[in-house]
């Protein structure tokens, strides 16, 4: 073990070399330090693929510290001396080194950022925790923002980060005269809408050894590590930002809310879960797309669609959880208490649509947004799942998920159980909703059309009784007026048809 007067601690979402913890690491005083521990990968049960990428592209970008001069200590999970948890690794590290203080950066949960607070007592040296400047709205800021707002809303937000960062702006005003062109972005899948092949990266040394660690120690976890095609490395996560610019981001404003069977990523970017993992700064890639419309080879719909996600959401989203933490967490508007259906870790539904989405999960690591909200979500909400249980899954499964920006969205966005603190109205939708956006119907022994009866689709009657359950607490939601006042109009005879139907389903979810 080398000598060293200070530990810059790096954490696995935190793979970038402009990172704080790094900016005055010496590598003549400094060591970093890196760990792999089961404190990390297990506290969910998170998917095998997205516990390879990250301990791949720790391992890489560790190697390509040590080529710019810096010490590493780098404990792999397997190592025999490991403790297992970042804090076990920091004492060991701390005894070995002789060194008197500890650097990192502010990480992404809440469970982690109380432990570390408490590290400088317990380490016995100072600890500098750093702001995370990678993010373009500082949470400081983000609390100044919403100070005397009744309301915050995500658009008001996004319309003063593209102000203060000067994205999509001529002068003052936002370039084609409008900030948001979500409307422009619904269409649905046209007939044979297919997407354009991704990159595949080949495989080193170093990943396949994580494959067939991860493959050892995590094998009760969900998926495969079959056809693993993640970017490990800022240059590989570079080619798939330089694809997506060229080749796909002109048709994903068309069709970012299209579900296509058997097309998990159609014109998505797919460089979510390198952006939260550090391999890509998120006003590069802003700034990447926003170039695109200016020189013309991007529509202005699919270019401001795409950055509202990263400039508006991701840092809307990261604001909600600091502040709104720690309580957030376990908020339930709705009182949502049923079990996680199975079908949510086996696929093993005859709902097409379910069965499409938890199934490019369980490949992929991966569905894109509107199968999360719309369908997934959307069904947890309609059936009144215990939100602990839906959140605990998102975090697990999806290999962009960190609490910070998981949370938000499914407490908030897909549940509705942060009472509106995040969206003005559920994401409720019927199937007639699906139906629409994607092809997945067709195929379904489930039909869209109906609300009762044995080819009833689910979503139906449990939309109905979604509303009318809750009625108490959504009715006077102004934009569930019209719902509302739909199933006033219905016979009595329908509404108790559909609540019955709504029960038999809710008693056989396991079984759809």
């Amino acid at each position: 073990m080398v000598k060293a007067q200070r530990i810059h601690l790096v954490l696995g979402d935190q793979l970038s070399h402009s990172l704080s913890a790094l900016a005055d690491a010496d590598p003549k005083t400094s060591l970093v330090l890196m760990a792999e521990v089961m404190d990390e990968a297990t506290y969910v049960k998170h998917h095998k693929k997205k516990i390879a990428f990250l301990f791949s592209a720790m391992r890489h970008f560790a190697e390509e510290l040590r080529e710019k001069g810096f010490q590493v200590r780098y404990v792999r999970l397997d190592d025999p001396q490991n403790t297992q948890s970042l804090k076990g690794e920091l004492t060991r590290t701390l005894a070995e080194s002789g060194a008197s203080a500890v650097i990192t950066t502010e990480c992404g949960e809440w469970r982690l950022a109380e432990e570390m607070r408490g590290w400088e007592t317990v380490l016995g040296v100072p600890v500098e925790i750093r702001e995370d400047d990678r993010f373009l709205c500082s949470i400081e800021d983000f609390r100044t923002w919403r100070k005397g707002r009744k309301q915050l809303r995500m658009e008001y937000f996004y319309r003063d980060m593209r102000r203060r960062h000067r994205v999509l702006l001529e002068g003052e005003e936002p370039v084609g005269g409008k900030w948001n062109f979500d409307a422009e972005n619904r269409k649905p899948p046209a007939a044979g809408l297919k997407g354009p092949k991704r990159i595949s990266h080949k495989k080193d040394q170093i990943t396949k050894a994580v494959l067939a660690l991860v493959d050892e120690r995590f094998a009760g976890h969900m998926g495969s590590l079959d056809r693993f095609d993640f970017a490990v490395t800022a240059d590989q996560a570079e080619m798939e930002l330089q694809q997506f610019i060229d080749e796909i981001l002109p048709n994903f404003g068309d069709y970012q809310d299209a579900m296509v069977k058997g097309e998990p990523y159609l014109y998505h970017s797919l460089i979510s879960s390198y952006i939260n993992a550090g391999l890509l700064l998120p006003i590069d890639v802003i700034r990447r797309a926003e170039a695109a419309w200016f020189e013309g080879r991007a529509p202005l719909n699919a270019v401001e669609g795409f950055i509202r996600q990263i400039l508006g959401w991701r840092e809307y989203v990261r604001g909600i959880y600091w502040t709104e933490m720690p309580d957030y967490a376990g908020l339930n508007h709705l009182s949502a208490s049923r079990p996680l259906p199975q079908m949510y870790w086996t696929a093993k539904t005859e709902m097409a649509c379910m069965r499409g989405a938890i199934g490019d999960t369980i490949e992929h690591a991966y569905s894109h947004h509107i199968q999360r909200l719309m369908v997934t979500g959307n069904f947890a909400m309609l059936a009144g799942i215990d939100p602990a249980a839906v959140c605990d899954w998102y975090l697990a499964v999806y290999s962009d998920a960190y609490e910070w920006v998981e949370l938000p969205n499914t407490l908030g966005m897909a549940l509705y159980g942060d009472g509106g603190v995040m969206a003005s109205k559920p994401y409720a939708a019927s199937g007639k909703y699906i139906d629409r956006m994607s092809n997945f119907c067709g195929g379904c022994r489930y039909d869209p059309k109906l609300t009762t009866g044995p080819k009833a689709c689910p979503f139906n009657a449990l939309y109905w009784d979604f509303l009318d359950r809750n009625t108490e607490k959504l009715g006077r939601n102004p934009r569930l007026s019209n719902m509302y006042a739909t199933w006033r109009r219905m016979d009595p005879f329908k509404q108790d048809a559909i609540r019955k139907h709504a029960v038999r389903v809710l008693e056989t979810l396991d079984t759809l």
